[in-house]
Parts: structure tokens; C-alpha cells; sequence
């Protein structure tokens, strides 16, 4: 712990007192006309005492608070009470916040940059701009003068931000000048007001032109691309390491998601074949291969899904269909996905560092995934994949019918529309709540009464299953998002995300349900959920710590596709 951090701890009671006698409009009067507004996202960094995120939050934002002090942040909690979230994170590194995969209308760093060292400002700086929703204010208040009590502090300056703001496509709109409100002679303040103008990172353009306007002569980059998409979308908890404005996740998961897509559309039987992925009709899809893809016909695309078990002849088949996508990945649209010279490419396998040995059986889990190496891609087009998914998916998906109908095979059979479609679902919806239901019955057979998470209410003969976060709009079949309720609570909720309140008053009966259903059986649920939740570890054996990743998962959501709350 150094000098700051230490100082914080033992004067957090203190410091806390003195913060909170102040009150946001004074303190921060200087840059009034940028103020947060009613339903904006706003993100306080190095929160303190909780004073400023309390008042944006009774503004109506959305509010999250990043503290590293523990002192303060528990604090800052007891304040604030739930109408903030929480998360203990720091600059530069941001990582627990990075995860969520939400944009902000408003970051306030407040007397925090004089802490930063002059090494970290510029990474520091470019997380935060990279966390920015269109035309989102960052404000950063400057302190000059120096530290008496042993607290570290580096000199700042208008000139920095203005030099960092033109590195990173930011405007100033306003620097201000205002006294000390804590009366020390020696201290004054600046703030400066920074925006985002637009989505000037150029990366929307970029996935637009490798969808319309790349030469294609197979699916290859487009379905890379989806994968990509999904992973981004679905698995905050995916990413392995974050640098260099660099993002890796493991080998094995795009290989999974690729073999997903692609099952459907090339077992499905159509007049004695599947559907054609490449125009050229007689030499075969590189990752198809005897001893791979043929042994596994039998089984479906759900089948391949995150927590399954392959043992005996199914597991070494599986380990070579793997290794099969990959170099298939690798030689294909890996090579010839670039951006202005061929050198320059987007993406990036990096195999890995200990050969693996074949195993006998396999569970399809982080430890599995991450033996086949990393995929590694930039933080900035990670980002957009995240944040857009919504509407790049789609275009990607329509690319993709396009470019089936114009091969030989698919015209001569005159394969319909709605069929294309069809193969290109992610996830069968027969299958949406079937695992779950199945439990509900095993339960209820064996005598176990079950109530539903949001009431609490006995659930008889006729139950419902609700995806906390909405199949509609997110679809994910995980065993976390998969709660047991009422047929009348379901349909009220429909297709909206719970509030915040709804899941904070939830949560024992939740966790009860989690404990109850898979407590004999944890592996699957904890994979499932390290993957698709931000901020747990990969060995993550805590429902506790799964229902605090949902509420956040829940926030993320809620930004990305502004969906409605119940």
C-alpha cells in the first residue's frame, strides 16, 4: 500500500466528515452548464465519501462509483445506500470498469489526477476517453499546490489535458479557475471540461467495409466476425488481458463459437447436403475434416455449449475439430482481414506456450479454451463490438444470406429465405428454458417447494422460468440468468430488465434458487457465469459474487439497448 492509499485508510472517517460538509454545487459551480442530467450515465472516479455520486444520483443518473480505498468505499456505500453502484478499481488500469462494456454520458475525476504519476496520465487517458458515449463530457479538476501530509501529489496542468485531448480526439469546452473550499491558502483549483464530439475512432467504418465491401470468396470473414461479435457481447468475462491498447481472449472460445454457427448450416440436410459456404463447389470447408467435424454429426449446436462434457471417442474428435477451426481461422480471414496494408492485419493468433496433450475427456471450460492459445484483437475495435453489437450483427448476418445465395449449390436448390434464416439462429428456441424446467420438476418430484425469485410465491403445477436479462434482447441460456416465477410475474415483465430495487430485494430468494438447483452440481453454473459476467475470476465458486456480476451485467445491458425496466 503506498503513502496516498495509507493516508486515506487511516483518515477515511475524517476525510469522509469533511467531504460531505461541502455540497456539490459549490464545490463544483465552476462548470455548471455541463452538469449530468436526468437518465444520463455517469461514472465518478475516485469517489471518496460518496458526496458527488449521491447528488448526480438524486438528479436521476445512473451512477457508478469507483473507489480503491476500502475505508472510503464502504463509507461511500453506507451514504449513498443502493441508488449508487459500487466498484472498487483504480486508474490507470480501470479494469473492473472496462468489463461492464458501458459508455458514459458524464466522468467525473475529481481531485484524483495530481495523484496519477506523469507515466500513467496518458494510458489513464485514453481508458477514459475510450469509456466516453458520444458527445460525453469528461471532467477533470486539477489541483496546484503541494501535499503537507504525506500524501503524494505530481504537478498538473491545462496544457497536459489540452496536448492528451488532441492525442485522443477530444475537445475542450471549458477551463475553469476556482478557489480552495477548505480554505487553504496554498491550494487552488481548475477544472476542465473535455467531449467526445463523435465516434471518432474510425472502427464502425472499418467493420462496415470488411462486411459490404471485402472480396469474399467463402463465409469465412464474416462468420469470424459474428463470432466475434457474440464473444464481445455475451462474454464481458472472456477477456484474458488488456494492454497496450490490446485485448486477448482465449483461442478456444472463438473456435467454439465458429463450430456453433456453422453446425447448423452445414449438417442441415438439404436435398442430401448441407448449405454451400464457399464458391468453389468442389474443394471442401478447411475445418471439415473425417476425423474432426464427421465424428460429431450426431451431435447438435447446442450440444456445443460452455460446461459440456465430451468423453471416449467424442473428446479426441472434439480436440481435432478444434484444432482444425483454428488453423482454419489462422490461414483464412485472419490473414485477409487488414486494414489499408496487407500487413496490417486486424486480428491475431497467438499459439500456446505449452503443446497440449489429448485428453480423453473434456469439459468445454476456461482452462480447455485458453489451452489453444490466444486471439488477440484492439481494446478500440473490442470496444465497438461490444457497444454495437446490436446493429452490426444483423448487417453481418444479411452479408452473410447474400453471399450463400450467390453460390451454384444454393441457387440450383433454390434454398428459401426464411431457411437462411433459420440456420443462422444462435440459439434454438426450443431449448431456451428445457435444463431449467427439467430441474424444476426433479425438485418438486423429490418434494423440494419452489418460489419464485421475484415474489417469493409457492409456485404450483403451472410455473414460469424468466430470463433476468431478456432472450429478446440478450440471448444468453445460462444457468444464472434462469430463474423459476410465477406465469403472471413473467408475462408482466415480459421483455424488460428488472430495476435495480426489483433484483437488490431478489437477491436472497435468487441465490437460495442458485444454491438449491446446482449446489451439487456448481461447475457448469460457475464456467457459465466467469464467462458471461464482468469482474469474476475464472475459478469464481461464489453465488454472492455471481449475483453482485448480474446486477452489473443488468447496468451493462441496460446502456448498450436501452431497454426497458420492470
Amino acid at each position: 500500500m503506498n503513502l496516498t492509499s495509507t493516508f486515506y485508510s487511516q483518515h477515511a472517517e475524517e476525510l469522509a466528515q469533511q467531504y460531505n460538509a461541502l455540497d456539490f454545487e459549490s464545490v463544483h459551480q465552476s462548470w455548471q452548464d455541463y452538469w449530468p442530467k436526468q437518465g444520463d450515465n455517469v461514472l465518478d472516479i475516485g469517489a471518496g465519501s460518496g458526496r458527488d455520486a449521491k447528488w448526480m444520483s438524486h438528479q436521476g443518473c445512473d451512477v457508478i462509483a469507483v473507489e480503491p480505498n476500502d475505508a472510503l468505499r464502504q463509507l461511500g456505500k453506507h451514504y449513498t445506500d443502493a441508488s449508487v453502484t459500487w466498484l472498487n478499481d483504480y486508474l490507470p488500469e480501470l479494469k473492473a470498469t472496462l468489463s461492464l462494456g458501458m459508455r458514459f454520458n458524464l466522468i467525473l475525476v475529481s481531485a484524483v489526477w495530481m495523484h496519477l504519476a506523469m507515466s500513467q496520465r496518458e494510458r489513464a487517458f485514453r481508458k477514459l476517453s475510450n469509456l466516453l458515449a458520444p458527445n460525453g463530457k469528461l471532467v477533470i479538476s486539477l489541483r496546484h499546490g503541494s501535499f503537507t501530509d504525506g500524501r503524494e501529489g505530481y504537478p498538473v496542468s491545462v496544457e497536459e489535458l489540452e496536448k492528451l485531448a488532441k492525442d485522443h480526439a477530444l475537445q475542450i469546452q471549458l477551463v475553469s479557475d476556482s478557489p480552495d473550499h477548505l480554505n487553504r491558502n496554498d491550494v487552488y483549483w481548475q477544472t476542465v471540461v473535455l467531449s467526445l464530439p463523435d465516434d471518432s475512432s474510425g472502427n464502425l467504418n472499418t467493420v462496415r467495409r470488411i462486411i459490404v465491401n471485402d472480396s469474399k470468396s467463402a463465409t469465412y470473414k464474416l462468420a469470424l466476425l459474428r463470432t466475434l461479435l457474440r464473444i464481445a457481447d455475451v462474454h464481458p468475462g472472456a477477456v484474458l488481458d488488456r494492454q497496450n491498447g490490446k485485448i486477448a481472449i482465449s483461442m478456444g472460445l472463438v473456435a467454439l463459437y465458429w463450430i456453433r454457427q456453422f453446425k447448423r448450416l452445414i449438417d442441415v440436410d438439404i436435398e442430401g447436403a448441407g448449405i454451400q459456404q464457399s464458391v468453389n463447389t468442389t474443394k471442401g470447408l478447411g475445418f471439415v475434416k473425417p476425423d474432426g467435424w464427421n465424428q460429431l454429426k450426431h451431435l447438435s449446436a447446442d450440444d456445443f455449449s460452455i460446461g459440456a462434457m465430451f468423453v471416449a471417442d467424442d473428446a479426441i474428435a472434439l480436440q481435432k475439430l478444434f484444432s482444425h477451426t483454428i488453423s482454419t481461422i489462422k490461414v483464412g480471414p485472419v490473414t485477409f482481414t487488414y486494414q489499408g496494408d496487407k500487413n496490417n492485419h486486424l486480428f491475431e493468433v497467438v499459439p500456446p506456450t505449452l503443446r497440449r496433450n489429448k485428453a480423453e475427456a473434456v469439459i468445454l471450460d476456461n482452462e480447455f479454451f485458453t489451452s489453444y492459445g490466444h486471439f488477440v484483437l484492439s481494446e478500440k475495435l473490442w470496444d465497438c463490438f461490444r457497444i454495437y453489437h446490436s446493429w452490426i450483427e444483423p448487417l453481418v448476418v444479411n452479408q452473410w444470406i447474400k453471399e450463400m445465395q450467390r453460390f451454384k449449390l444454393n441457387r440450383e436448390r433454390q434454398i428459401s429465405l426464411q431457411t437462411y434464416y433459420d440456420c443462422l439462429v444462435w440459439i434454438d428456441a426450443l431449448h431456451n428454458t428445457r435444463d431449467v424446467r427439467q430441474r424444476v420438476d426433479e425438485l418438486k418430484n423429490a418434494g423440494q417447494e419452489i418460489h419464485s425469485v421475484w415474489s417469493g410465491c409457492a409456485l404450483k403445477h403451472q410455473y414460469h422460468v424468466d430470463h433476468c436479462l431478456p432472450f429478446a434482447y440478450w440471448p444468453n441460456n445460462d444457468k444464472w440468468n434462469l430463474l423459476p416465477t410465477t406465469a403472471k410475474e413473467n408475462l408482466s415483465k415480459s421483455d424488460k430488465l428488472p430495476t435495480a430495487k426489483r433484483l437488490y430485494d431478489s437477491k436472497r430468494r435468487i441465490i437460495d434458487w442458485w444454491q438449491l438447483a446446482w449446489g451439487a452440481n456448481q461447475q457448469r453454473f460457475f464456467t457459465e457465469a466467469s464467462l458471461s459476467l464482468p469482474n469474476l475470476p475464472a475459478q469464481c465458486s461464489d453465488f454472492e459474487a455471481v449475483f453482485e456480476a448480474m446486477g452489473l451485467q443488468v447496468k451493462g445491458v441496460k446502456s448498450r439497448l436501452l431497454v426497458s425496466e420492470w
